[in-house]
């Protein structure tokens, strides 16, 4: 029963902030993934500040991608730990003449883990290699904008 009801506050937590519920082939998101999913977005709710995250460690790579958006990192959680509530990098995209958080990224760079860490439960996220850039595992969740494509999907149709 208490699985249940924390099923059931999971789900609606996530429908209210616009969570993709399903992966890029259409399976459901198990109840694990969402209840991680949830904790990501209440560890980093505090982050829709742009000023926030670099008052907290997180540096602006001035590196934007079409798709992704604009990246900031928090070079001291380079530590090659996966923790839901602990993004190494934030998304962000203009919002009029500031920034709007959209998306998270797990980053593990390669020297620290030859094969794709474990990151979520089950096998619905999407850990990609990294190998031409700075040689770094890479899984984005797309937490605070809905993306059509999936909710580990690397590139969105709406961050442009």
């Amino acid at each position: 029963m208490k699985l249940l009801v924390s099923s059931i506050l999971v789900l609606i937590l996530t429908g209210a902030t616009c969570v993709t519920p399903a992966t890029t082939l259409g399976d459901q998101l198990s109840p694990q993934v969402l209840a991680d999913l949830a904790r990501a977005r209440n560890a980093t709710a505090r982050f829709h500040r742009v000023e926030q995250a670099e008052a907290e460690g997180y540096i602006n790579l001035n590196f934007c991608e079409e798709g992704e958006g604009c990246h900031w990192l928090n070079p001291s959680l380079l530590d090659g730990v996966f923790d839901p509530t602990k993004p190494e990098i934030l998304l962000y995209l203009r919002d009029g003449d500031g920034w709007r958080l959209v998306a998270v990224e797990y980053v593990v760079p390669l020297s620290m883990s030859a094969v794709a860490p474990e990151g979520f439960t089950g096998n619905a996220d999407l850990w990609r290699e990294d190998s031409e850039g700075v040689g770094l595992w890479e899984c984005t969740a797309w937490i605070w904008l809905h993306n059509p494509n999936g909710m580990f999907e690397q590139h969105n149709p709406r961050a442009e």
